[in-house]
């Protein structure tokens, strides 16, 4: 009977201390859909050949070539496609609305972009913004293209 309760007690107590990580959310942004052409991810100055099922991160900037395009689907459902020759960096991805922490934020260095809004702009759409070097664009849930030359 100890022995039952000592277990008990354990596991019970393990959500408690697992809280912190339970709460931190996915450990990516999101991740790769498809990949056309030549398509990189630079990740801490390394650059990283893209291919589907990769996961994307906080500061990845994603590069095409000439004949590169790339889908994108994030955690938040939001859906970016990036055509030829083009730099896109992810400034800022925190989806956790249970907790009511959100931030997306994205600036194109240049190129086209398509981009198709997901829950961050339904819930908090003051938080999303996509920057380009002549202007920032905030969103309300929608969908929108973007050229930067």
């Amino acid at each position: 009977m100890r022995y039952f309760l000592v277990v008990f007690f354990a596991v019970s107590l393990v959500p408690v201390f697992n809280l912190p990580c339970m709460a931190a959310g996915p450990d990516h942004a999101g991740v790769v859909k498809s990949v056309v052409g030549d398509v990189a991810i630079l990740r801490n100055g390394t650059p990283i050949k893209a291919a589907a099922h990769m996961k994307l991160l906080k500061g990845d900037q994603i590069r095409t070539g000439s004949n590169g395009k790339v889908g994108m689907i994030f955690e938040d459902d939001t859906v970016i496609s990036v055509g030829p020759d083009s730099r896109v960096v992810i400034e800022d991805f925190l989806f956790q609305p249970s907790e009511k922490r959100l931030s997306f934020i994205t600036r194109i260095i240049q190129g086209t972009v398509s981009y198709l809004s997901g829950q961050i702009a339904k819930l908090a759409p003051n938080l999303v913004r996509i920057e380009t070097p002549q202007a920032t664009v905030g969103l309300r849930g929608t969908h929108v293209l973007i050229k930067v030359d």
